[in-house]
C-alpha cells in the first residue's frame, strides 16, 4: 500500500476574517448511503466534499453489492440486489463505517471481513459484538482485521447507552430489514443522542417507521427503504465549529454558509456555548456570522458534543480564567487520545491546561505564544490547531497537516480563503 506523504503547514499569528461554505456532514451522508443502499430505487446524494470516512462507507457499500458512482460532488447508489459476501470491507479509521454496517452486513446474512486501520482497532466494540453474537452473528478479530458472518436475527436488544450511539444507529438501520419486530433499549445514560436523532431523521425520510418511548425504539421488521430520488446533504456543523470558533477570536469576524440552522446534528450546539462564552453570534437564511466579544470562562459537558472539545478548549484560551471541560472520558478512545492531545496542543502553544481522567480544565489568559505542535494523525487536533493562531504572537507550525483528509478535505483551502 502506498504510504501517504506526511507535511507541514506553517501559519501566521493573528486572528482571521472572512467567509466560507461548509462542506456537507458526514454524519448524515453516511446514514443517507446506507438508507440508499437499502432501498428499493436509485438515489443520487448531493456532496459537497467526499471526505476519507464517506468514501470509506461508500467503498464497504459497493463490496456489499451497492451501485456506487462518485463524481462532482455527487454520489449515485443503486440499491443491493443481491448481497455480496466473502470480500473485504476497507472501513478505514471510520468508526461510524464499521458499527453502522457491521449489523447491515448481518442483516443482509453475508460474511467478509473488515480492514481496520489507525487507532481503531483499539476503539470499543466488545459489547456491541457480544449483542450481536446473541443475535445470531459470528464475529472475531485477528488485528486490525474484523471478520463476520451469519444472520442476523430480530428480537429484543439492550446496549448500555453511555458507551456509543453508533451502536443504536447501526441497529436502527439494519433491524428493519428483518422479518420480524424487534426492539432496542439503551440502559442508563444515553450520550450522544443527537446523533441518534439524525439516524431516526434519515429512516423517516426513507419512509421507514420506527416508534420510540423514552430510550426504547420498536422497530418492525419487513420494512422497505425508498429515499427521494435527488437528495442534497447538509452541511457540517462538526466541521463549522472550527470557522465559527475563529469568528469568535476575530473582531472582523468570519461567516460560515451553507448550514441548516434547524438541523438535528448536535454539534449545532456550538452557537449556544459561543454565546456562552461571550461571542457575538448572528444567525439566518442558512449562515451564521460570529465575532469577537469579551470572552469569559464556562463550564463544558462534552457527553452530547465530544468533537467539539478540542476546538472549544482552543477557545478557552482566549477567555481570562478556567474553563472545565467535564464528561469527557470518551474522548481517550478517538483518532488520538483526546483528552491528552489536545492538553498537548494547548501547552506546546504556550497556554496552561490541566488534564483530568475525564476533562480538562483549561486556564485562560486571553491568548497564546505560538510554536510547533504535532496533529498526532488527528484531524480534529489539526484544525484546532489552525484556530490557536488566532490568539498567538508567534507563528504556529503544525505537523501532519494532511489528517484533515480523513472528515475535511478542502479545510486549508478554504482556511486561507479567510484573510488575516
Amino acid at each position: 500500500m502506498k504510504k501517504e506523504r506526511r507535511f507541514s503547514v506553517g501559519l501566521t499569528p493573528g486572528p482571521c476574517a472572512g467567509e466560507v461554505c461548509i462542506p456537507s456532514s458526514k454524519s448524515v451522508a453516511h446514514r443517507l448511503l446506507i438508507c440508499a443502499a437499502l432501498g428499493t430505487e436509485k438515489t443520487t446524494l448531493l456532496i459537497d466534499g467526499f471526505s476519507r470516512d464517506i468514501l470509506a462507507t461508500a467503498k464497504c457499500l459497493r463490496a456489499l453489492g451497492t451501485g456506487i458512482e462518485a463524481k462532482e460532488r455527487r454520489i449515485r447508489v443503486t440499491p443491493i440486489q443481491k448481497p455480496v459476501g466473502g470480500g473485504l470491507l476497507p472501513c478505514g479509521e471510520s468508526g461510524s463505517t464499521l458499527r453502522f454496517l457491521l449489523p447491515v452486513a448481518g442483516a443482509l446474512g453475508v460474511s467478509g471481513y473488515f480492514k481496520m486501520e489507525g487507532r481503531l482497532p483499539e476503539r470499543p466494540m466488545q459489547v456491541y459484538e457480544d449483542v450481536l453474537r446473541a443475535h445470531g452473528m459470528e464475529i472475531s478479530r485477528d488485528g486490525s482485521f474484523l471478520r463476520f458472518g451469519g444472520q442476523l436475527r430480530s428480537g429484543d436488544y439492550s446496549l448500555p447507552g453511555d458507551v456509543s450511539s453508533q451502536y443504536f444507529s447501526g441497529l436502527l438501520m439494519a433491524l428493519p430489514r428483518l422479518s420480524g419486530d424487534s426492539a432496542v433499549t439503551a440502559e442508563g445514560t444515553l450520550e450522544s443522542a443527537g446523533y441518534i436523532r439524525l439516524t431516526e431523521d434519515a429512516l423517516a425520510l426513507s419512509g421507514v417507521r420506527i416508534k420510540r418511548e423514552g430510550q426504547r425504539w420498536h422497530i418492525p421488521g419487513s420494512q422497505r427503504f425508498t429515499l427521494p430520488g435527488v437528495l442534497r446533504v447538509e452541511g457540517d456543523w462538526s466541521n463549522a465549529a472550527f470557522f465559527l470558533c475563529m469568528g469568535a477570536l476575530s473582531e472582523k469576524g468570519v461567516t460560515v454558509r451553507g448550514l441548516n440552522l434547524r438541523s438535528a446534528q448536535g454539534d449545532r450546539a456550538v452557537l449556544d456555548i459561543l454565546r456562552q462564552f461571550g461571542a457575538s453570534v448572528e444567525a439566518s437564511d442558512g449562515e451564521v456570522t460570529v465575532r469577537r466579544a469579551e470572552l469569559s470562562p464556562v463550564t463544558i459537558d462534552a457527553a452530547p458534543i465530544p468533537d467539539l472539545v478540542p476546538v472549544l478548549s482552543v477557545l478557552a484560551c482566549g477567555a481570562t480564567g478556567d474553563t472545565r471541560i467535564i464528561n469527557a472520558a470518551r474522548l481517550r478512545m478517538k483518532e488520538s487520545d483526546r483528552l491528552q492531545t489536545t492538553a498537548k496542543l494547548i501547552s506546546d502553544l504556550g497556554g496552561a491546561v490541566d488534564e483530568l481522567p475525564d476533562g480538562l480544565v483549561i486556564h485562560g489568559t486571553g491568548g497564546l505564544r505560538g510554536g510547533d505542535v504535532d496533529s498526532c494523525g488527528d484531524h480534529r487536533i489539526a484544525m484546532s490547531a489552525a484556530v490557536a493562531a488566532g490568539l498567538c504572537r508567534e507563528s504556529v507550525t503544525i505537523g501532519g497537516a494532511d489528517c484533515v483528509q480523513k472528515s475535511y478535505p478542502a479545510f486549508w483551502e478554504d482556511f486561507w480563503r479567510c484573510a488575516r
